[in-house]
């Protein structure tokens, strides 16, 4: 029998473990794990759509380019929904040979119920899990000893805390109980905390600081076994981001992409983030908005690992395009233009609803 292929993500956490301070390594993941959210616009729009009439990809086309982009290799994580993976991993096999590490969201809480004439993103968020760890790691349950080693042993665990005393208990009770199952059963996991959804009391300038200190004080009484191996959370900024890679070098921090804007966003807020101190960067509807997914992956490895800027990205990317003769959503120059408020570092939106649901 073949070994396993090493995957990218395990030699990066170690190196940036051995040198937080020296380390060049930057992890990247594609979250394709939309349809825990968004329901039938999960995929995204097909560029079959036309002005005035929006179709959505199929779920089929959606998990063909999660394999593409496995099969490019330069991303390190591909975070998936059970189902997908399910479907792609268990029953395609397509990390076999891949250094590419597969996660799926482990639990789907309320703040993330985006479909159509839905209220939950605006009701304070209360904890929900669709997904069991056994078929995270196995397909079913009762996993054996030997499945689970051989399974999926990471996953993405969210958390929205409001200033709500009854509501961000319920959070920490939630997140607790997962981890405790999560340590018996050798799961790992990251930890995403978004904006609150719905704050009591909270100015827009007060949310950063208020969710690195949850961010500290939830994991003060968590031992090694059992923290996450890296943070997703919004980039709010230089000073918040500088302020909790400094309380604890070896708390790896990652931020989340958010909504799909220009090319010159996405590329901007991952140079940003790096700059100031991010190790991790999660993109998804930035992703699977984009012309090409699999140039636009190529773009963003390229500004992570420090070998061009954000700035000659979004053009470089415009010329591959124009060679592949495909259409921009955007001209060169309007796609070299910030339009999502991602330099605004006190901006709490970190859910929004895809083109075309409403």
């Amino acid at each position: 029998m073949s070994l396993p292929t090493p995957k990218s993500l395990d030699r990066k956490l170690a190196s940036i473990h051995r040198d937080p301070s020296g380390a060049k390594d930057f992890i990247l993941a594609d979250a394709k794990d939309a349809d825990m959210a968004f329901g039938m616009g999960a995929p995204g729009q097909s560029p079959e759509s036309h002005n005035g009439e929006a179709r959505f990809r199929t779920l089929a086309e959606y998990r063909e380019q999660i394999a593409q982009i496995v099969d490019q290799g330069l991303v390190d994580i591909m975070l998936m929904s059970a189902s997908t993976n399910d479907v792609l991993n268990y029953g395609g096999g397509i990390f076999q040979d891949s250094v590419v590490t597969p996660a799926c969201r482990a639990n789907d809480a309320s703040d993330v119920h985006v479909v159509r004439r839905g209220v939950y993103p605006s009701v304070p968020s209360r904890p929900f899990r669709t997904a069991t760890i056994d078929h995270i790691q196995c397909g079913h349950l009762d996993c054996s000893p030997e499945e689970r080693s051989r399974g999926v042993d990471l996953g993405l665990y969210s958390v929205t805390f409001n200033n709500r005393f009854e509501e961000d208990l319920r959070t920490l009770e939630a997140y607790n109980a997962f981890r405790v199952e999560a340590e018996r059963l050798g799961f790992r996991h990251f930890l995403e905390v978004f904006d609150p959804n719905a704050p009591d009391g909270l100015d827009d300038d007060q949310i950063p600081g208020f969710v690195n200190d949850h961010i500290a004080r939830c994991l003060a009484g968590v031992a090694t076994a059992g923290r996450p191996v890296f943070l997703k959370i919004v980039y709010h900024g230089p000073k918040a981001m500088e302020e909790l890679v400094a309380y604890d070098p070896h708390l790896i921090v990652g931020i989340l992409g958010g909504g799909a804007g220009t090319t010159y966003d996405a590329f901007k807020l991952l140079a940003e983030a790096r700059k100031y101190g991010a190790r991790v960067a999660l993109f998804g509807r930035k992703i699977n908005g984009a012309e090409c997914q699999l140039a636009f992956v190529q773009f963003l490895r390229l500004i992570a690992d420090g070998e061009i800027t954000a700035e000659e990205a979004v053009r470089a990317y415009h010329g591959v395009l124009e060679r592949l003769r495909i259409r921009p959503h955007r001209s060169l120059s309007d796609d070299l233009e910030l339009r999502t408020a991602v330099m605004s570092y006190a901006n709490r939106s970190s859910v929004s609803v895809p083109a075309g649901v409403r």
